[in-house]
């Protein structure tokens, strides 16, 4: 599966990161099918920021009540390694749900996408399009 993620959601991932450092930032992919259009920042509530991500729990249901309405579907989540690779950690793996849903992780600066399968998280392509 490739992905289309437009140029916007891209730069707003990275701000998000680059606002949020040294601590992990963190926040949901909105969009339809394979396409994302939108990369909505929220607040990382979890207790150890600098090494973890919990996205506000409000924030997902908010986004689940928006697409039920007929908004933009929560296709996934991104975080940023403020000091790692763009890839999952140990403590990602540990935490995923094997739900399907498309992970992005930002780290200097590089954006790169996952699909959090059943047993392991799989590297997705992309192709960066207008909105």
């Amino acid at each position: 599966m490739e992905l289309e993620v437009t140029r916007e959601a891209l730069a707003a991932m990275r701000a998000t990161a680059v606002a949020a450092h040294p601590l992990e930032a963190c926040g949901l992919l909105l969009g339809a099918g394979a396409r994302i259009t939108e990369a909505r920042e929220t607040a990382n509530v979890h207790r150890a920021p600098a090494t973890h991500f919990e996205i506000d729990p409000q924030a997902l249901i908010d986004a689940h009540r928006a697409a039920r309405d007929g908004g933009l579907q929560v296709l996934g989540y991104y975080h940023s390694h403020p000091n790692g690779a763009p890839e999952p950690s140990a403590t990602d793996r540990a935490m995923a749900a094997h739900d399907g849903h498309i992970w992005a992780i930002i780290a200097g600066g590089e954006v790169r996408f996952w699909r959090d399968g059943d047993e392991a998280f799989a590297a997705l392509s992309f192709t960066i399009i207008e909105s």
